[in-house]
């Protein structure tokens, strides 16, 4: 069965380009608070982990994962807090449109991250539930999942012409593969 096409917003939202940066990191920041959830959820378990009986029977390659794991966690909470606290450093400072377009980098390398401990995790467990080859398997598939979803399915969606057949695809000025770096809606 086909994939139905991507719907087309109109070329111009009436919108100046400041109130589009506005909208944009309004949209942001709630994108982040919804993952954010999830890196503290993460966190919180992995955190838990280290308090359990089990915890001191796991092997010097588990603990190595976990450690791994839980510091991929931290480094994602960090880097998805950033754009908030850009907002509030430059406040005022007319540096809206620059906040957006790192806050929108640091959002997809944050996801890396989050991609990265979200496989430590099914790696760790797997390895404890399983044994270590089927946990490399189930990692394996895990990250695959991830790559295609948050990063290879954006990427040809971004790149997918209008209507699904020829023709150039974007044509507005926003350079190769990135889309708009604070407006691109």
């Amino acid at each position: 069965m086909p994939t139905p096409p991507v719907p087309r917003l109109p070329a111009a939202r009436r919108e100046t380009p400041m109130e589009r940066a506005d909208r944009n990191l309004t949209e942001l920041l709630q994108e982040l608070r919804v993952v954010q959830t999830g890196v503290q959820i993460l966190f919180a378990f992995l955190l838990a982990i280290a308090f359990t009986e089990r915890f001191g029977r796991l092997d010097g390659y588990q603990r190595t994962v976990y450690v791994v794991t839980l510091m991929l966690s931290v480094v994602a909470a960090a880097v998805f807090a950033t754009p908030v606290a850009l907002h509030r450093g430059l406040f005022h400072q007319g540096a809206k449109r620059r906040i957006v377009a790192l806050s929108t980098r640091l959002t997809e390398a944050g996801l890396a991250v989050l991609a990265l401990a979200l496989t430590g995790a099914v790696l760790l467990l797997m390895d404890v539930v399983l044994d270590t080859p089927a946990a490399i398997v189930l990692a394996s598939a895990t990250a695959t999942l991830f790559g295609t979803l948050w990063f290879a399915l954006p990427r040809a969606l971004r790149h997918r012409p209008p209507g699904g057949r020829g023709g150039r695809g974007r044509t507005r000025g926003r350079g190769p593969g990135r889309g708009a770096s604070y407006g691109g809606y």
